[in-house]
């Protein structure tokens, strides 16, 4: 009986992700997904922070680093900080002396990593809220007023 138990050994379940990184043929593009979003965590700093939150970085090809952008205007923007990036990719140990950059329409998390637009609101605007809302309590004030 405890021959039979041995000879039938089930495999142990595993956790998706730990069963993705163990498998050569599986892991490779994974693990390369993450070293490319810990580097891109790495330069983003060296980047304006306008312009980090329209930019990442794509790939590394070779001596070349392949960042995304969302319109032409941070393309140039970007073009502008690439030696700055080169730089900091070699002092991360990278032997990359080449840099491009591609503008997309709308890159994937790019609405996520935005932070909502504040519209700074004039004096005139904050007086015209104020009197609004006290045009609004009026009303439930007087009778209390007149009561006491």
């Amino acid at each position: 009986m405890s021959d039979s138990r041995s000879r039938s050994s089930t495999p142990v379940p595993r956790a998706a992700l730990d069963a993705l990184l163990g498998d050569a043929a599986s892991g490779n593009p994974i693990r390369r997904a993450m070293w490319l979003d810990e580097l891109d965590r790495r330069l983003s700093p060296l980047l304006p922070p306008s312009l980090a939150a329209h930019a990442r970085l794509a790939n590394v090809d070779g001596d070349r680093l392949v960042y995304l952008v969302d319109s032409p205007v941070w393309h140039a923007r970007l073009r502008l900080a690439s030696n700055e990036l080169i730089d900091a990719a070699r002092s991360l140990g990278l032997d990359v002396t080449r840099f491009a950059v591609r503008t997309t329409r709308q890159m994937p998390g790019a609405q996520a990593q935005r932070e909502p637009a504040s519209v700074p609101v004039s004096a005139t605007a904050r007086d015209a809220v104020r009197d609004a809302l006290a045009c609004l309590r009026e009303p439930d004030e007087e009778p209390a007023k007149g009561d006491s």
